[in-house]
């Protein structure tokens, strides 16, 4: 079975970018070369979080629940250790 995923970058500006692929590695890499003009302005980038999703239509859900002010809460208490050990080095 392949999966699909959704997942959170933090950026070098301090925020959050969520996003949902089927393929992870290449998207990684797609954000890394600057490919994404999202995150292009935005770099550098870190993976902190990322679900895996037995489909790219749960995966794409899943990423407009956590871009609610639910779901951005929800990373803010999840991922906040994450978040202060990043900004301040």
């Amino acid at each position: 079975m392949a999966f699909a995923y959704t997942y959170v970058l933090l950026c070098g500006d301090g925020e959050w970018y969520i996003g949902s692929t089927p393929d992870m590695r290449r998207r990684m890499r797609e954000h890394e070369a600057g490919q994404v003009s999202a995150t292009s302005t935005r770099r550098p980038l870190k993976l902190v979080y990322y679900e895996a999703c037995r489909s790219l239509g749960a995966a794409r859900e899943r990423e407009k629940q956590l871009k609610t002010g639910y779901g951005r809460g929800y990373l803010n208490k999840r991922l906040a250790f994450e978040k202060a050990c990043y900004l301040s080095s």
